[in-house]
């Protein structure tokens, strides 16, 4: 796989399912494939991964808009950098094993989520395709 398609999914793995089981770190690997292959949403992996709403910070810098991105982890206004390193590698496997289509579509070509405890307006507008541990899913 491309290094950086790699690293981009690894690191939404990391910082979206880290806690859940592998079938949950799947799922949400596959929805970031899901969304480049939709067009509604960036074309490339890293796209559909960074995608969120700029602003130019005091020093000329383009930065995300805290709560305004795709993928709440981006724009927390927290660091981006792994630090847990044994779930940094098994990060980094899964999205190896998703980029080579090792894993089937489990989403049922899902293209939003959300946790269970949270009712986001948008879910009613949307077909709900699976639910995965406490993470329900849509398109």
């Amino acid at each position: 796989p491309n290094p950086q398609d790699l690293d981009c999914l690894s690191k939404n793995i990391y910082f979206e399912a880290a806690n859940q089981p592998l079938v949950g770190k799947i799922a949400v690997a596959q929805v970031v494939l899901n969304r480049a292959e939709d067009s509604q949403f960036p074309n490339n992996i890293c796209g559909v991964v960074y995608q969120a709403k700029m602003e130019e910070n005091w020093r000329g810098i383009m930065i995300p808009i805290l709560h305004k991105c795709q993928f709440s982890w981006y724009c927390d206004g927290k660091s981006d950098e792994p630090t847990d390193s044994k779930t940094w590698l098994e990060a980094i496997l899964i999205a190896d094993k998703i980029l080579e289509n090792y894993y089937p579509d489990i989403t049922e070509d899902a293209l939003w989520y959300h946790a269970d405890t949270v009712n986001p307006y948008w879910s009613e507008h949307l077909n709900r395709t699976v639910t995965i541990d406490n993470h329900l899913f849509y398109n």
